[in-house]
C-alpha cells in the first residue's frame, strides 16, 4: 500500500521575510536547532511515515540545500524503488521557471505519470513539526475523497500569515482564504480558524487534470490555495479536511510557520526551555539530519587562576565541535564548531556553524549566521539605535548578523 502513495516537497521557497537568513540559501536549508536544517523536519515525518518515494521540487539558490540532501539524505535502497530526489525547475514544458506551487508539480507530471501512484501526497518544505502522513493518507482513503487538505486550529488573529480553510457544520470545506484578514472562523469556535498545513493528498487522476486545467489559464498564479483548491470547491468536489494529530507526545498540538525572524527565533528558544515544547528527544520518532565529523565539546578554564575566567554553558543546546573558552554561555543555541572565547558572553542567542566569539565581547539576543568572526570587545544586542547602524534587527529587538559578514573592530 505505501509504494502506491508518491510525495513531493515544496523546497524551493525564498523566504523573504526570513531575509537576510535567505540571502544566501532557500528557506528549507536554513539551520535550526544547532544541528538541524528545516527541511529535516519533514523530511523525517516522511521517513517515520513509511513514505519512501520523495521529491523535492527546488529552485531559489538550492546549492546549500543539495548538497545536504546528497550527504545527509541518501538513505534508501535504489533497487527497492524506494529513492529522495531533487527536482530543479528545468523549464521541462516551457520557457519559465516554477510559476507556483501548482505549477511546480505540473512542470514535473512526467514523473508522475511514469510512478503511477494512487495519490500524490503535496507538502511544505519549511515548517516544523511531527506528523504520521499514512494516518492522513488513511483518513482520505476512509472519506473517499477527490482531496484532503490537512489542518491545524490556530488563533483568528494568525490569518494574514496564513491560508485559511472555511468549512461548514458538517465539516465540508466549502471555501479556502489565502491570508486573509477577515477569516471564517471554525463553526461554534469564533476565536479559532483552520489553517491549511500547506499538506495536499489528491486522487492522482483528479491533480493531473485540475494541473492541465489550470496551466492554460492566463490569469492564475498557479497556486494550490489561490487557484486550485478554490476551484475544486465549486466545481463541487469532495475535499476533507484532515484535523492535524500530533506526534510530539506533549500536551499542546506544536505546529510552528517560521516565516519571519521573530517566529524564527522563538521556535528556536523552545528547544532551550526545561521541558521543551518540542520534543528532539524521543526515539520512537527521530529527526534525522547530517553531520559533520567533529570532536566532541570542549570547555576550558574553571577560574582557579584567573577568576572571571570560567567556560560555562548553562541552559542550552551545544553542538559538536564547540569549544567554550573561558566564556559564559546561557539560554543560547550554538551549532557545530563554535568558539566562545574567554570573558565573552552570550544569552538567549542563536550562533550558527563557524562563528568565534572574541575575548571580552558580549552578544544579547541575536542571530548570527555562519562564519562570523564576532571582534574583541564587541557589543551586540545592547544598544538597538547602535546595532541597526550595523545589522538588521526585528521589530521585536532581534539583532541579526548575515552569514559571512566582515565586522570592523
Amino acid at each position: 500500500m505505501m509504494r502506491k502513495v508518491l510525495t513531493f516537497i515544496m523546497a524551493g521557497g525564498k523566504g523573504e521575510r526570513l531575509l537576510p537568513l535567505t540571502r544566501d540559501r532557500t528557506k528549507p536549508a536554513v539551520p535550526f536547532g544547532g544541528i538541524y536544517r528545516i527541511i529535516d523536519f519533514t523530511l523525517s515525518n516522511c521517513i517515520n511515515s513509511g513514505l519512501r518515494r520523495i521529491y523535492l521540487l527546488t529552485q531559489y539558490k538550492s546549492e546549500s540545500l543539495q548538497r545536504h540532501i546528497r550527504l545527509g539524505w541518501n538513505i534508501l535502497p535504489s533497487e527497492l524503488g524506494q529513492f529522495i530526489e531533487i527536482l530543479p525547475a528545468q523549464q521541462r514544458i516551457g520557457d519559465s521557471w516554477y510559476l507556483g506551487t501548482a505549477d511546480a508539480i505540473y512542470q514535473n507530471l512526467y514523473t508522475v505519470e511514469s510512478e503511477h501512484p494512487d495519490e500524490v501526497l503535496v507538502l511544505a518544505g519549511d515548517h516544523i513539526y511531527k506528523m504520521n502522513y499514512y494516518n492522513m493518507i488513511d483518513f482520505h482513503r476512509e472519506q473517499a475523497a477527490d482531496l484532503t487538505v490537512g489542518v491545524v486550529e490556530v488563533e483568528k488573529e494568525k490569518s494574514p500569515h496564513l491560508g485559511v480553510v472555511e468549512v461548514d457544520k458538517t465539516g465540508k470545506v466549502i471555501g479556502f482564504q489565502e491570508k486573509p484578514k477577515n477569516p471564517h472562523a471554525i463553526p461554534g469556535y469564533p476565536d479559532k480558524i483552520y489553517a491549511s498545513m500547506g499538506i495536499y493528498v489528491f486522487e492522482t487522476a483528479i491533480i493531473k487534470q485540475k494541473l492541465r486545467d489550470d496551466a492554460n489559464k492566463i490569469n492564475s498564479s498557479h497556486d494550490f490555495g489561490k487557484d486550485i483548491i478554490p476551484q475544486m470547491v465549486k466545481q463541487g468536489l469532495k475535499i476533507s479536511v484532515y484535523n492535524f494529530q500530533d506526534e510530539n507526545k506533549r500536551g499542546a498540538q506544536y505546529w510552528r510557520d517560521i516565516g519571519t525572524i521573530d517566529a524564527y527565533y522563538e521556535a528556536n528558544m523552545d528547544l532551550i526551555q526545561v521541558d521543551p515544547v518540542f520534543n528532539l528527544y524521543d526515539k520512537e520518532w527521530p529527526v534525522r539530519t547530517f553531520q559533520e565529523q567533529f570532536p566532541p565539546v570542549k570547555t576550558v578554564f574553571a577560574g582557579d587562576e584567573f577568576p572571571g575566567r570560567i567556560g560555562l554553558a548553562l541552559d542550552s543546546l551545544v553542538s559538536s565541535g564547540c569549544v567554550v573558552s573561558g566564556g559564559r554561555v546561557q539560554r543560547s543555541i550554538l551549532s557545530p564548531n563554535v568558539r566562545i572565547n574567554s570573558y565573552s558572553e552570550v544569552h538567549d542567542s542563536i550562533l550558527m556553524e563557524g562563528v568565534n566569539v572574541a575575548r571580552y565581547a558580549k552578544i544579547k539576543r541575536a542571530i548570527i549566521d555562519k562564519d562570523v568572526n564576532i571582534p574583541q570587545g564587541m557589543v551586540i544586542g545592547y544598544d538597538t539605535n547602535e546595532d541597526r547602524k550595523k545589522f538588521h534587527v526585528t521589530e521585536s529587538g532581534i539583532v541579526v548578523v548575515a552569514k559571512g559578514t566582515e565586522i570592523k573592530d
